[in-house]
Parts: C-alpha cells; sequence; structure tokens
C-alpha cells in the first residue's frame, strides 16, 4: 500500500506540475500562449477557459473524496492532452514534438492508474460494515 501512496503522489505531483505550468500562461493571457493558439488556429478567447478548466481538473484530483468528479477530471485532462496532441499534428508541427504527448499521457496514466490501485487497496484493508 505504502508503495503505491508514494507512486500515486509522484505522478500527481508531476500532473499537477505538467497541467498546472500549461494553465497558468492561459489564464494570464499570455503572449506565447496566444502566439500557440494563433499557430494553430484557435480564438484566444478559449485560453482563459481551458485554464481554468486545467486547474479546477486538478484541483478535483487533489481534494480527497468524491470519486466520480476524479474520474471526469482524469477524462478532462486527457482530452485535453489528445486535442493538443491532434491540433499540432493538423498543422504539420514535427513529429518530434510527439515526445511531450506521451510523456503526459504516461503521467496522467501513471496517477490514474495508482489512483485506482490506491482505492483499491484501501476498501479491501477496511472492514466491512454492517447494516443498522
Amino acid at each position: 500500500m505504502k508503495k503505491t501512496k508514494v507512486m500515486y503522489w509522484i505522478f500527481t505531483g508531476l500532473l499537477v506540475v505538467l497541467m498546472g505550468f500549461g494553465a497558468i500562461p492561459d489564464i494570464l493571457y499570455a503572449a506565447d500562449a496566444v502566439a500557440l493558439f494563433a499557430h494553430l488556429g484557435y480564438p484566444s478567447y478559449l485560453l482563459p477557459f481551458l485554464g481554468v478548466a486545467k486547474l479546477l481538473g486538478l484541483v478535483a484530483i487533489l481534494i480527497p473524496g468524491f470519486p466520480r468528479i476524479k474520474e471526469w477530471a482524469y477524462a478532462g485532462l486527457t482530452f485535453d492532452l489528445v486535442g493538443a496532441m491532434y491540433s499540432n499534428i493538423a498543422v504539420g508541427d514535427p513529429v518530434g514534438g510527439a515526445a511531450f504527448f506521451i510523456i503526459g499521457f504516461v503521467i496522467i496514466g501513471g496517477s490514474y492508474v495508482c489512483y485506482h490501485r490506491k482505492q483499491r487497496a484501501a476498501s479491501v484493508s477496511q472492514p466491512p460494515r454492517l447494516a443498522a
């Protein structure tokens, strides 16, 4: 159980760094983020929306409880990364940039798998509750 918790927090910490550092420039409407969106052909008004959505997803993953919301948060962050990868491919960016996306998928997947292992281990270690 301890190894699973450590792995969960390593992957989740990396996920917070990866998505958090991506969300902050979006929210602040940074010039680099605006230029990237223009390169991808997206309107810049989507930047704050996507940035706030990423931060809310991270908050949902970090707050204890709420397993269904966590599932949606993991899905949303995955969709964000898939959309970003597809957009880069669609505009003809070099395939070498795919390594960043593969690392992102490994981090999201690692956090997600460890979260479920942690939940399963916690439910097995708790004695069954008796109905009143």
